[in-house]
């Protein structure tokens, strides 16, 4: 495996100068976006699509470093009722397949995306609850109606550029769960897998590594990210885990998105690792820092130090006691 770092939390910095901070602090590789929520500051579509030269010369910077790209990153919404958000989103997926397949990149993280509640609905609409009937029906459609056919489509898309599709587990999208992508996947194509994300996995009540164990068992983690949360069981007690609270709301929040050992154990963290490698990720661990407390280079230094300590780097040797 590899460590490495989803760019966007150095937004400030010109592409020369996020790659040599990155460098300087040990890593291997870098996740970048491409537009939608992670935006696109070091890298723009357009302009390394239409030029072959513009490419070699951003590769250059990248590798000449002795680092790699891990994924092309562009989260958005590719199903929402919002006709302008749901093109621009779309546009942006496809441009960012097309991208990594030129430039050899494995991996294009995103959303699955959630529709609304009909083809009249100004907004996307999250079912979480079976009854009453009319959540179930809504699901069902937007399942049969608008995800499945979308991602159809784009699991072709994929195999035909050799990249594959990360979806982030997260709440507030139709795909958050192991089952949920196991489900999509199922009925799209295997170019489609998991951009697996342990905080999202936390609140909701999830073992990451019981969930690494389903997912890998089907050859279904395309990436990982590397972030952590802590949960406030007197708070859960007040607002449960499905808090609305703004993020910023710390000191009542149920949860908080942390810096890599700041809301699980570094032993924890040593079991996620030791799970990933045992059902097959041997790819790279991505830094993704959301942390409301610390800054944004102490947050990231602490991830750094504290995934280092567990990374399990090399290949198994073989079994020389048995």
């Amino acid at each position: 495996m590899k460590l490495g770092v989803f760019t966007v939390l150095f937004a400030d910095k010109n592409l020369e100068e996020m790659l040599d901070y990155v460098k300087n602090a040990g890593l291997d590789a870098v996740e970048i976006g491409t537009g939608g929520y992670p935006g696109d500051a070091h890298l723009k579509l357009d302009a390394l699509l239409e030029s072959e030269t513009e490419r070699k010369a951003f590769m250059e910077k990248v590798t000449s470093r002795g680092l790699m790209i891990s994924a092309l990153s562009c989260h958005g919404n590719p199903v929402s009722p919002d006709n302008a958000f749901r093109q621009d989103s779309h546009e942006t997926l496809v441009k960012t397949i097309k991208l990594a397949g030129l430039l050899n990149v494995p991996i294009v993280n995103t959303f699955s995306g959630t529709p609304g509640d009909s083809e009249e609905g100004k907004y996307p609409n999250w079912p979480v609850t079976p009854w009453p009937e009319e959540y179930s029906t809504v699901l069902k459609w937007q399942w049969e109606e608008k995800l499945v056919p979308y991602w159809k489509e784009i699991n072709t898309l994929a195999e035909e550029n050799n990249v594959k599709i990360g979806l982030e587990l997260h709440a507030g999208f139709l795909v958050h769960t192991p089952h949920t992508m196991l489900k999509l996947r199922e009925q799209t194509g295997e170019a489609i897998g998991a951009n697996l994300d342990p905080s999202h996995l936390w609140w909701q009540g999830i073992d990451p590594v019981a969930a690494i164990k389903i997912l890998g068992k089907a050859n279904a983690i395309h990436h990982f990210h590397a972030k952590d949360t802590y949960i406030d069981q007197d708070h859960v007690n007040m607002y449960g885990l499905t808090d609305m609270q703004p993020y910023s709301e710390v000191q009542s929040r149920a949860w908080t998105f942390r810096s890599v050992g700041y809301g699980h154990s570094i032993k924890v963290w040593s079991d996620i690792i030791s799970a990933l490698r045992t059902y097959g990720y041997d790819h790279v661990i991505s830094i993704e820092h959301e942390d409301p407390i610390m800054s944004i280079d102490e947050g990231f230094m602490q991830a750094v130090k504290n995934l280092k300590s567990v990374m399990i780097y090399d290949q198994p040797a073989d079994m020389w006691w048995a």
